[in-house]
C-alpha cells in the first residue's frame, strides 16, 4: 500500500486545490520560493512540472515557461536538487509532471529511486502507455512508494475508466475537455454529462479536474462536480512582476475571492 504525503492528504474530507509550477521559472532558482508561498496559502499539493522541449499535453503558456526554464539551465538533476530544497522546508505533497522520454534517458529505476530519495510523492506521465505501466512501472512505483496518476478525457470509455480507477494510487486527473492546457472554453452540457459519467463510474479514486480553470467562476464550477482542481497556465501567467510573493497572494486570493 502506498503511504506518502499525497495519499495522506487525499483521504481528507474536503475539496482540493493543486497548482502547477514549472520548475526553473520564471528564474532558475525561484522554484522553492514559489512552492513555499503556495504552501502558506493552503494549497493542498503541487504539480511540479519538469520542463520538456516537446510537451504533448501542454498549451502555449506552459510551453513558453518550459522553454524559459530550459534556457535558464533547468535539468532533471537540478530539478531533483530543488525538490530536496523544498522538502527540507515543507511537507506539502509534490507530484512530478513530465514525459516518458525524460525518464528513459535518466534510467527508469534510477529515476524512481531518485524520486523517493528527494521527496517526490506522486507521478503524472501523460505519454506512459498503460501496458508498459502494468508490465514494468507498477512494481517500481510500489517499491519506491510513489503514487501514480492517470489522465482521462471525454473520449475515455467506461471500461478504461474502471481500469484506471483500479490502477490509480494517487488521484485521477480529469481533463475537462478535448483540449490542451490553458484552454478557457466554457462548460457545456456535454462537459457536465461527461463529469456526471465519471462520477458514476469512478468509485475508488479522487477526481481532480484540470485544463481551462483560470478564475473564481471556473474554479467553483470545477469543484461542484469533482473532488478538486488543478490550475496551471493562469497561475504561471500571473507571475508577471519581480515580487513573486505579491503575485502569488493576489492570484490565490482572487481564486478564492478572499482579501
Amino acid at each position: 500500500m502506498i503511504d506518502n504525503n499525497l495519499t495522506r492528504v487525499l483521504v481528507r474530507d474536503k475539496k482540493f486545490l493543486s497548482i502547477y509550477v514549472t520548475a526553473g521559472y520564471p528564474k532558475l532558482n525561484d522554484t522553492a520560493h514559489i512552492v513555499k508561498q503556495l504552501a502558506s496559502k493552503q494549497v493542498d499539493f503541487i504539480e511540479l512540472g519538469m520542463p520538456f522541449s516537446d510537451p504533448m499535453a501542454d498549451g502555449p503558456v506552459i510551453q513558453e515557461t518550459s522553454s524559459v526554464a530550459i534556457n535558464n539551465g533547468m535539468t532533471l538533476s537540478l530539478y531533483f536538487e530543488q525538490v530536496e530544497e523544498i522538502r527540507s522546508k515543507s511537507s506539502i505533497p509534490l507530484v512530478f509532471m513530465g514525459y516518458y522520454n525524460q525518464i528513459i534517458c535518466y534510467g527508469i529505476e534510477k529515476f524512481y529511486q531518485k524520486c523517493e530519495e528527494c521527496g517526490i510523492d506522486g507521478l503524472i506521465i501523460p505519454d506512459l502507455p498503460m501496458t508498459e505501466y502494468e508490465n514494468e512501472h507498477q512494481i517500481l512505483q510500489e517499491k519506491y512508494n510513489l503514487s501514480m496518476t492517470f489522465l482521462i478525457t471525454p473520449q475515455t470509455s467506461n471500461e478504461r475508466l474502471q481500469k484506471i480507477d483500479k490502477l490509480t494510487t494517487g488521484f485521477i486527473y480529469v481533463v475537462s475537455s478535448n483540449s490542451i492546457t490553458g484552454s478557457t472554453k466554457n462548460s457545456s452540457n456535454q462537459t457536465i454529462d461527461y463529469l456526471k459519467r465519471i462520477g458514476q463510474t469512478v468509485t475508488k479514486s479522487q477526481k481532480i479536474v484540470g485544463f481551462g480553470i483560470h478564475d473564481h467562476e471556473t474554479f467553483s464550477n470545477a469543484l461542484a462536480h469533482n473532488d478538486g482542481a488543478i490550475i496551471g497556465s493562469a497561475f504561471l501567467k500571473s507571475l508577471n512582476s519581480d515580487n513573486l510573493e505579491t503575485d502569488i497572494n493576489n492570484f490565490i486570493n482572487s481564486l478564492k475571492q478572499t482579501s
